[in-house]
């Protein structure tokens, strides 16, 4: 028992529960008797707009005479297509994530030299201050990474000599460190729940100052700290295509409605983190890992098209899964007919999964996009939606085929997406100038108070 529940009992619980559910039910007619968007989101799906950015562009469908129109996603960094940045990588057979960290933060492609320096200036900050890791990390081990990314981040404020300056020449510098110390945090925080949590050897090994952030991640986290050219690019694809995704999505809407306040870097990327932990956000990679698990011990079969179609409405009415009626890596708030970075994953879980032990679930995946969507639609009375696979469909195979524990798999997209998160914090300082502070419509009837011997 916890030092928590320990100090209060099941029974008080449930009674002030009770009473909480007592006084906060709200009509969710009066949503749209008052035209409130629940979830920032118009009638329709779309967003509601709540600001301008340079820094991404996601689109996924039109608006025609007042219509949805769905259409092939696009993703675009400072203008440029996403796509053409992961094949370009490709093709000229390099790593890319801090090139694209370099364009999210400063507007523009780097030269080589330029991207060199930048290069050297990440390697530089990614040792923690003295002392950090055995104070911050160690001496608290976490059950969620996630959690210990956040903390350890708040913690990194007293490190600072100057962590409340919110000068753009500050925050860059900090933004700076925080991009190169994460995955470093990352792999301690892992090393400490194995010893502690799993019972597991803890091994910690030197970074070397030449690798890249991939490479750097998947020396860290294999005790014999080998790992093929293959595998670290592969991985590399993972983190530009997790890099950034807009103002709107609900990390990076925390980064910009923090930063509108005037509070400190450290507070707005913990809060960020906190945000992407969600299963709804990018906890969602790990709900596609559990469901395919139940999916597996469900069938027979995970390759034959009748007893995953079977299994999948078994998980829309809520009769398998997480009872929550959600086929997890399907569906998004803005792409409609494809999602541009899982067609990029699915091609390089494909080459890899193709005559390996992970060739069975890749073509169970493939059903999943293939059998969803008229599936979803086959449940629903309101007019058809069009429905493609996410990213996080893919991102968990690819994952597991890199040897990387799920403990990992939302920490990771956090390496990536903290360069989108410090765009934006910068982006809103230079031209925010406004706190973010939407309007709640009060439901309550004017009350007395009434004094504690008359109640």
């Amino acid at each position: 028992m916890s030092t928590i529940e320990s100090h209060v009992a099941e029974h008080d619980i449930k009674n002030l529960c009770n009473e909480i559910r007592k006084y906060n039910y709200i009509d969710p007619a009066d949503f749209e008797r008052f035209n409130v968007k629940r979830g920032l989101r118009n009638s329709d799906g779309t967003g509601v707009m709540a600001g301008i950015t340079g820094v991404c562009t996601v689109e996924g469908y039109f608006i025609d005479d007042g219509e949805k129109i769905p259409r092939e996603g696009r993703l675009r960094f400072r203008g440029i297509d996403m796509e053409d940045i992961v094949n370009a990588c490709i093709a000229e057979d390099r790593f890319g994530f801090e090139e694209v960290v370099y364009l999210l933060l400063f507007g523009s492609l780097p030269t080589k030299e330029q991207l060199d320096n930048f290069c050297d200036i990440l390697s530089a900050c990614r040792e923690l201050p003295e002392d950090f890791i055995e104070d911050m990390i160690m001496k608290a081990p976490s059950p969620n990474i996630m959690n210990k990314l956040s903390r350890a981040v708040l913690a990194l404020y007293s490190y600072d000599e100057n962590p409340d300056d919110i000068s753009v020449e500050n925050v860059l510098r900090q933004c700076i460190h925080l991009i190169a110390q994460i995955p470093a945090i990352m792999v301690y925080a892992y090393q400490v729940k194995r010893r502690h949590y799993y019972r597991k050897s803890m091994y910690i090994h030197q970074m070397k100052p030449e690798h890249r952030t991939a490479q750097t991640i998947l020396r860290s986290i294999r005790a014999d700290k080998t790992f093929t050219d293959r595998e670290a690019k592969l991985l590399d694809i993972c983190l530009m295509l997790h890099a950034e995704h807009g103002g709107g999505n609900n990390s990076t809407f925390t980064t910009r409605v923090l930063t509108s306040s005037g509070t400190d870097t450290y507070a707005t990327t913990a809060a960020s983190i906190g945000a992407l932990k969600g299963p709804k956000h990018g906890g969602a990679n790990i709900k596609v890992t559990e469901m395919i698990e139940q999916i597996k011990a469900g069938v027979s079969d995970i390759t034959n098209e009748g007893q995953v179609a079977d299994f999948l409405n078994k998980i829309m009415r809520k009769e398998a899964g997480d009872g929550s009626g959600l086929i997890y890596g399907m569906g998004h708030a803005v792409y409609t007919l494809s999602d541009p970075r899982a067609k990029i994953l699915k091609q390089k879980a494909e080459e890899f999964a193709v005559n390996t032990e992970f060739e069975d679930e890749f073509i169970l995946l493939s059903l999943i996009e293939q059998l969803t969507p008229e599936i979803f639609n086959s449940h629903k009375t309101q007019k058809k939606a069009a429905m493609c696979a996410n990213v996080d469909l893919y991102s968990g195979l690819v994952y597991k085929m890199l040897d990387i524990p799920p403990d990992l798999f939302t920490p990771i997209f956090t390496i990536a997406r903290i360069a989108g998160w410090s765009a934006h914090r910068i982006e809103e300082l230079v031209t925010g100038g406004k706190i973010i502070r939407p309007a709640y419509k009060s439901n309550n009837i004017r009350n007395i108070y009434v004094p504690i011997n008359n109640r």
